[in-house]
């Protein structure tokens, strides 16, 4: 069997920038496993499968460890290669995910906007869970739990820059992953990502931590919309805006490879 794959690095306007995403848009669901071993084989923090279901598309995404409930480069990757390699010529595309239902809108100008939900469950934690300060090697942060991760919020940029966490302690603390950000020098605010639990040390750029982090932020400097820059080697750039219970996030994306996989 021959699957048609794509490869996009989302959030960024030049290659090799922003984070890959491998795309399989199926015609019917694969097993789970077979899923999961494409993801593995590919190797990038996440591959999305698409089918379309009497009309309506829905998603899935897959690290090389495991599935996850939401992702933000991939959905707009795979939104990328609708209007690029697909046809689609809609103003916006929804799909059907784990987390609801999630829109893409698309403009003229090469970018595209994730239309996600807030994150709900944000909420200050009294003490850090045990290991992660000590993983991160951090000796005292603000801490935070979202409904997928931890969210570590350190004094400054520098700060968040000079993290280098134990990864093998740190795929300990549980959830999904951690995200790291602090007030930024050059953007509103910056973060960074890791998740060992689910087998990426760091995330080049990771769509839906921003969920969380822009409801902190412009609560923190009072301002909406919001610049900001995932500190990875490859750097992201998002811009992102509070909309009442749903968070806009905006960036480009530019595809690497179309090819086939045999399975």
């Amino acid at each position: 069997m021959k699957l048609p794959v794509y490869v996009v690095d989302a959030f960024t306007s030049k290659l090799f920038g922003g984070n890959p995403a491998a795309i399989c848009p199926l015609e019917e669901w694969l097993p789970d496993e077979l899923m999961q071993n494409l993801a593995a084989e590919n190797n990038l923090a996440e591959t999305a499968f698409i089918v379309n279901e009497n009309g309506r598309y829905r998603i899935r995404w897959f690290t090389p460890g495991a599935e996850v409930a939401l992702c933000g480069h991939a959905t707009l990757a795979t939104a990328h290669v609708f209007y690029t390699q697909l046809g689609y010529t809609g103003n916006e595309i929804s799909f059907d995910s784990l987390s609801g239902i999630l829109k893409v809108y698309s403009n003229t100008e090469g970018m595209y906007t994730l239309d996600f939900p807030v994150d709900s469950n944000l909420k200050a934690l009294a003490e850090a869970p045990a290991g992660l300060l000590e993983a991160l090697g951090v000796p005292d942060a603000g801490i935070f739990q979202t409904s997928f991760d931890y969210m570590v919020v350190l004094p400054s940029q520098k700060d968040v820059e000079a993290v280098s966490p134990d990864l093998k302690a740190l795929a300990k603390t549980g959830g999904r992953g951690v995200i790291v950000t602090a007030k930024g020098d050059e953007a509103d605010f910056v973060s960074r990502f890791f998740a060992p639990q689910v087998g990426i040390d760091e995330d080049p750029v990771t769509g839906s931590a921003h969920t969380a982090l822009t409801p902190y932020w412009a609560g923190q400097l009072q301002k909406n919309p919001l610049k900001a820059i995932q500190l990875s080697k490859r750097r992201g750039h998002l811009s992102c805006e509070l909309k009442g219970d749903r968070v806009y996030i905006s960036g480009g994306a530019v595809t690497y490879m179309k090819g086939e996989c045999f399975v």
